[in-house]
């Protein structure tokens, strides 16, 4: 390994061991990268070098700045960072904000001062946050004032989180403030390419986190694999969409993508349907990234905004239903770009052009990538046969010290170092990729994975509840809402008053978007003999509709 600019050693020292590394490719000659590297300078610093300074890099309801104004602001709060913050390269930085211009600033302030960026979603409670930080051991925080309660609920909880620092902030101490004094050059620090950049945590199926870590060079391969491929942006492009920048989905759509190609993009905090078509409108996007429930909700509406800019649409987060597709053809004359991506591979990795769409598909393994599908016995299944899938490239899995790595990566065998994504698909003959299921309890509803093991947790915790299962049921709205089967304690009425409290003290508990939006009560729940809980039951009579 590359001799590591890390003074803080703690995330070298937390990766799998070598031998379960996935295996990674450098086939095309871009994606062949130095071996010392700062992915926030080639963003950033390398592209006001390039002349792109006067260029608008970010819009925003109130106003835009400039790639040289964000470069500045970075260097600013890097110099916050490390001059009011005692911040050593290596260090956990916990990023909490919604999609908006000091999210990014901070975003790249991190990466530059050699810290290591732990963005979190905005909607995350005080229990979530915690399991984040005491597993990252996170020592520093930035975060947006209006979202401070939920952090320091946390903190009691939370020894390694010694220093925060708040934006949109009107106390003289805030990054706001404290940002006017201080100088606009920062000397990055020198970072090998194989030093950690971000810990991106994802839910697994007990609502454990995992944390997944991602070297420098796998920012940079991100935006040089997929973008560069399907989407094929210019510097006049104007990237919009929903995912926050806490997920790797949004971190690359929102914010690296259109960084790398010089173009530039608009963060809006809040977006539902009727917003997302008034900022294309208004900002004369190009390019919009979102979720399949949010392309069926606008193309029922789209007829009534002036969308004449935008060009390439990106569906991702769970499966792009057949019809969605067709809908929103229909309604816009745009062909959606599908993918599938993941946490542990950073990006999208099975894609398609425009041009090369084809029904049901969710594409093709993207130049920089090899995918195929394997049955149990970690063999290649035959064209047609529904199996796991399997993918391999220039990024991969490196869960921080979490023993379901083996589960992730296979260790052995001919599929040595292949990922393993947890999705049921098959392949045609013409190497197209069609979803079939999920392979494990992750629920996906509206873009987001949900665990269904931790919003069981949440109801348990309600006085009324004795016993739950919870499962992702088929909605012909949302595609999958997450269900509850609850078995109600003694003296506690089956009612739409109880399924409401439910609902609501879920929404306390857990991020509120997690919550079951159905629910219903049962005598017993399914159970083995010796007393595990048969979710598969569970998830036969949501599909079937039963009561």
């Amino acid at each position: 390994m590359t001799y590591t600019a890390h003074t803080d050693t703690f995330a070298r020292d937390n990766l799998p061991p070598r031998a379960l590394w996935p295996e990674f490719l450098f086939e095309l000659p871009e994606l062949r990268y130095p071996a010392r590297m700062n992915c926030a300078a080639v963003l950033l610093d390398d592209m006001v070098r390039a002349g792109h300074g006067a260029r608008p890099a970010i819009h925003a309801p109130d106003g835009r700045c400039s790639y040289a104004q964000l470069l500045a602001q970075a260097n600013r709060i890097a110099n916050i960072l490390v001059r009011d913050m005692g911040l050593e390269p290596g260090n956990r930085v916990l990023l909490r904000g919604p999609n908006n211009p000091m999210m990014a600033a901070c975003w790249f302030a991190v990466i530059k001062a050699g810290g290591i960026a732990v963005a979190t979603m905005p909607l995350l409670r005080a229990r979530e946050l915690t399991d984040i930080v005491t597993k990252a051991e996170v020592t520093h925080a930035l975060c947006d004032r209006r979202l401070a309660a939920e952090l320091e609920a946390a903190l009691p909880a939370c020894p390694s989180l010694k220093e925060i620092k708040y934006w949109y902030d009107d106390a003289p101490g805030s990054i706001d403030a404290l940002a006017a004094r201080r100088p606009a050059e920062f000397a990055n620090v020198d970072t090998a390419a194989e030093d950690v950049a971000l810990i991106a945590f994802t839910s697994g199926t007990t609502g454990k986190p995992k944390g997944t870590m991602h070297f420098h060079r796998d920012v940079i391969a991100m935006c040089d694999c997929f973008p560069r491929s399907c989407l094929k942006p210019g510097r006049d492009d104007v990237f919009c969409g929903t995912p926050p920048i806490a997920f790797t989905f949004g971190l690359g759509g929102m914010l690296c993508f259109p960084m790398r190609f010089g173009a530039s993009t608009v963060l809006v905090e809040k977006l539902a349907p009727e917003t997302l078509l008034e900022t294309i409108a208004r900002f004369k996007a190009t390019v919009c990234f979102t979720a399949p429930t949010m392309f069926r909700a606008m193309a029922g509406i789209a007829k009534g905004y002036d969308l004449s800019s935008l060009k390439k649409c990106v569906s991702a987060g769970e499966a792009l239903p057949a019809p969605t597709r067709a809908l929103f053809r229909q309604a816009t004359g745009i062909e959606i770009i599908d993918g599938i991506g993941s946490t542990e591979m950073i990006h999208i990795f099975i894609s398609h052009t425009p041009e090369r769409a084809r029904a049901g598909a969710t594409g093709y393994a993207i130049p920089g990538y090899r995918a195929t599908v394997i049955d149990a016995e970690d063999r290649p299944c035959e064209p047609g046969v529904v199996g796991r899938l399997a993918v391999k490239g220039p990024t991969g899995c490196r869960y921080l010290a979490d023993e379901r790595q083996k589960d992730y990566v296979i260790a052995r065998g001919p599929m040595r170092g292949w990922n393993v994504t947890g999705d049921a698909y098959l392949m045609d003959e013409d190497g197209y990729f069609f979803y079939q299921a999920r392979t494990d309890d992750m629920i996906i509803a509206a873009g987001y994975n949900i665990a269904g093991p931790e919003v069981e947790s949440a109801l348990l915790a309600h006085p009324a509840v004795a016993e739950c299962g919870v499962v992702g049921a088929p909605d012909e709205e949302r595609g999958t809402i997450v269900k509850a089967y609850v078995v109600l304690k003694p003296g506690h009425p089956r009612s739409e008053a109880t399924i409401a409290a439910l609902q609501e003290h879920v929404k306390r508990t857990i991020a509120p978007y997690k919550y079951p939006r159905a629910i219903e009560f049962m005598d017993a729940l399914p159970r083995t003999e010796t007393g595990k809980l048969q979710r598969f039951r569970l998830r036969q009579a949501a599909a079937e509709g039963s009561r």
